[in-house]
């Protein structure tokens, strides 16, 4: 249950996804664990150690959070003001013109993040409280884009392209989630629910973890515009996994 074992993990994720290979319309992949693992190894070693109660698990990294910065859900003011995670980011070789990565520099604001790391400071106040009892997993660390610069979601990659990769993201879920040994695994949204529970089939984790979802925080979600944190607060109420901290 050490911050070491997940870098192991996460750099191990990062060879495998290298390997990979992804046709059009995929016209750019960006991997923040190659290009920004300064930001993502900081994350790893300030907040992974120890066990978990709850771990949340998003599906993969957003324009102008985790691409920009390495940490999940990575909004800039929230990583480096709340969580006081900082680091250079290189630039990845091949850039879309319209998603350069700028880091800790970048002026735009990651809408998901700053609501998943709003509600988590308005909830437990420092990040360091945050942490103590929760853990934030992207399940695939990649970026696929178009080349028009739109998102690609990476359930639609054709067969032979997504199997190999969610058999990597797989290994390191499963991986991650023996290292922190938490109560919950909490898919955000229902694509990560899936992948959580794809993962732990026949795997020994699936009887000691309870799995669930929350919505996700998208601005293209009309019900997480509605009041994403108050939705939130009422499902973990609802299921109980804070009743007693």
């Amino acid at each position: 249950m050490s911050a070491s074992d997940l870098i192991d993990a996460a750099r191990e994720l990062d060879r495998a996804v290298r390997r990979l290979h992804f046709s059009a319309p995929v016209a750019h992949v960006y991997n923040p664990l190659d290009y920004a693992w300064a930001g993502h190894e900081q994350y790893l070693r300030r907040f992974g150690e120890g066990r978990k109660r709850v771990v949340f698990v998003g599906m993969n990294p957003g324009p102008f959070g985790m691409m920009q910065t390495g940490v999940p859900f990575g909004e800039i003011a929230a990583v480096r003001d709340w969580m006081k995670v900082q680091a250079d980011i290189a630039a990845p070789a091949q850039q879309h013109p319209k998603r350069l990565i700028e880091g800790f520099a970048c002026p735009r604001s990651e809408v998901s993040g700053r609501r998943l790391w709003g509600w988590a400071a308005q909830r437990f106040g420092s990040a360091e409280a945050f942490f103590e009892h929760c853990f934030v997993l992207n399940y695939c660390p990649l970026v696929f884009l178009e080349a028009s610069g739109r998102n690609y979601v990476p359930e639609k990659l054709p067969a032979a392209e997504l199997q190999p990769l969610q058999a990597a993201c797989d290994a390191h879920l499963r991986r991650a989630l023996g290292v922190l040994q938490p109560e919950w695994a909490i898919g955000v949204g229902g694509y990560a629910m899936k992948r959580i529970q794809a993962a732990l089939a026949g795997s020994p984790l699936a009887d000691s973890l309870r799995i669930d979802q929350i919505l996700h925080p998208s601005p293209a979600s009309p019900a997480a515009n509605r009041g994403w944190s108050e939705a939130v607060q009422r499902k973990l109420g609802e299921i109980g996994c804070f009743d007693d901290c």
